[in-house]
Order: C-alpha cells, then structure tokens, then sequence
C-alpha cells in the first residue's frame, strides 16, 4: 500500500472556508480539551488577527497536524497550538510542521511555550529557555525564543 501524501497549507482567518475552520478547531479540541483533559478557552480571539497565520498538513484532505503563528505586537512570531493528530504521531509530522512554521516566520525572532517534556524537540530548531518552568492548564511549560541567525 502506498503512503499517503502529506500536504502543507497555510491560511489567514479570513482565507479559512468553513469546513477546513471546523476540521481544525475540532482536532485542536480533540488533542488539547479531550486528550490533554485541559479545560481552557480553546476560542481565545486570536485565531482572526490579521496577522495570524494558520498552518497545517492535511492527508486526504483533512487536517493531521497544526499550529497557528500569531503576529504579537512587539514584532515577534509567536507559535502556539502545535499538535498532531494521534493517529497520525510518529510519522515526522511534528519536525516538518515546525520546519514550515520557520519558513513562514523568516527572518523575525519567535518565541513558543513548550510543554517541558517537548523542550528539546524545540531545542532542535533554535529555540532556548529564557524563563522558568510554569504550569499551565496542569502542564509543565517553558518559555522559549528563537533570534534569526
């Protein structure tokens, strides 16, 4: 049987039509709300920023894999909400979601709150610690920057 392709999109809010919006927001819900048990405000008014950046990799036309680049005010991308769908974890999706996502940001420093068991994944791209560990939502996080080389 022959794998299936694996493409990469990238959309701003008002590009998103409704079905892709709702496949979307649903596996963000299925991985962070129902799998990570996080009750939290999933809708948080950042995903229609002008400057917000959706990025994901469908297969058949649905999503597996995501995560949005808001535009924060200080000029620097920020990374937030990367997840891969459970069925579809430890193909390499997270590494090339990642490496899309540095594409998409250039040249512009980025900064991402990473699940402390995820820092060096992260550690792989650039990204350093620059704060202490927090919980969030019950998860250990850590602040972490990345400056153009």
């Amino acid at each position: 049987m022959q794998p299936q392709t694996t493409e990469t999109r990238v959309a701003t809010f008002a590009d998103l039509d409704t079905r892709t919006l709702h496949d979307l927001l649903r596996l963000r819900v299925d991985v962070f709300v129902v799998e990570q048990e996080c009750a939290y405000p999933e809708l948080d008014g950042r995903d229609t920023e002008p400057g917000t950046r959706h990025l994901w990799l469908a297969r058949g036309g649905a999503p597996v894999a995501y995560l949005r680049i808001l535009a924060d005010p200080d000029g620097v991308a920020r990374i937030g909400r990367v997840l891969v769908a459970r069925e579809a974890r430890g193909d390499g999706l997270a590494g090339r979601l990642m490496t899309e996502a540095l594409r998409v940001v250039g040249d512009r420093p980025s900064v991402l709150d990473a699940q402390a068991h995820l820092a060096g994944f992260y550690a792989r791209f650039g990204y350093t610690t620059t704060g202490p560990e927090y919980v969030e939502d019950g998860i250990p996080h850590i602040p972490m920057r990345r400056d153009p080389r």
